[in-house]
């Protein structure tokens, strides 16, 4: 894409757009040059951003309706004539109703297929459990053969659509947060699935977040830099594949890790890392900062995240209150 995509007026205006339009407006940008770009909504198309690419390309844009398992069916058909498709829904229905499907038509048979998770984690606030995205990432990590990302602003959405876009394969693009969210690129940088890209020097502990979490993390640091403890911060968008060559060297220093992530703390980020150190033989302290293992309260986007403690604010309070009592 050009750097005229990246100008900074352009990152601003994502950042007040939220994931979703960023979404939709990227795919748009992108079929006019790619003709084999193909979007698929179940009967959320303009929920997804979808509604400018289905004006502007209204034989490229098919409605399924409320059917995700159907919709998946479709995007493998039209992905085996040779069609790039993107096929989005909210989290919860494209991961766990759409599962089986996912399972045997992306990941077994490896069709190119990208299938977009919106409003994953807690953004669906009032909707409560039954649209929380929380359990996503543990069902679609479970899948062999699938990429699974997690951008962490909306900036580093457009370098993810752009990417997959150029992946042959299937996908699964986890959208996090909210309109207006914290901005972590403010300019263009070097994108690469499967890279983590370190934010924030430190000696003392590391944190690895994702997606909407990696805003949070690198305010938690600057907070825990004011009681002396210097943070690492990490970005691992990709979660699948792993980065094994940055956690290796990262696992060499020896110092505490944090992992945060929207997302329940089984099967998500934090047990991918605590995986591959307990693989590669590992004695080293990890803490999992995430959502419980339990149907949590309905509110919105912002008490939640406070109740389960995915703040700067609070995580620093956890930092800190470890490295008190371990000293």
């Amino acid at each position: 894409m050009s750097e005229i995509l990246f100008e900074n007026s352009k990152i601003l205006q994502w950042s007040r757009l939220g994931s979703r339009a960023v979404y939709g407006q990227t795919l748009l940008e992108l079929a006019h040059n790619n003709t084999s770009i193909i979007a698929i909504s179940a009967d959320l198309g303009n929920s997804s951003g979808l509604d400018r690419f289905k004006s502007a390309f209204p034989d490229r844009f098919v409605n399924v309706g409320i059917a995700e398992q159907n919709m998946i069916g479709v995007a493998a058909g039209l992905a085996k004539e040779g069609f790039t498709v993107f096929a989005s829904s909210f989290a919860p229905f494209i991961s766990l109703r759409s599962g089986e499907q996912i399972r045997m038509n992306l990941g077994y048979m490896r069709h190119n297929v990208k299938a977009v998770g919106i409003g994953s984690g807690l953004a669906m606030g009032f909707l409560g459990n039954s649209h929380f995205g929380t359990e996503d990432l543990a069902v679609m990590l479970a899948i062999p053969n699938m990429t699974v990302i997690s951008p962490s602003d909306t900036t580093e959405v457009v370098k993810v659509i752009i990417e997959s876009a150029n992946l042959d394969g299937p996908v699964y693009i986890r959208l996090t947060g909210l309109p207006g969210d914290p901005l972590v690129n403010f300019s263009d940088y070097n994108f690469r699935i499967g890279k983590i890209i370190e934010l924030v020097k430190g000696e003392q502990v590391s944190i690895i977040a994702t997606g909407s979490m990696v805003a949070e993390a690198i305010a938690a640091s600057k907070i825990l830099s004011t009681f002396g403890i210097f943070a690492s911060v990490a970005n691992m968008h990709t979660l699948k594949p792993i980065d094994s060559d940055y956690l290796e060297e990262l696992i060499g220093k020896k110092v505490p890790i944090y992992t945060v992530e929207e997302h329940s703390i089984v099967g998500g980020l934090g047990s991918t890392i605590a995986s591959f150190i307990s693989e590669k033989n590992f004695s080293i302290p990890i803490r999992k900062i995430g959502i419980p293992d339990k149907y949590g309260e309905t509110g919105d986007y912002t008490y939640l995240k406070n109740l389960y403690g995915l703040t700067a604010k609070s995580i620093a309070s956890r930092i800190c209150q470890d490295f008190r009592e371990d000293s």
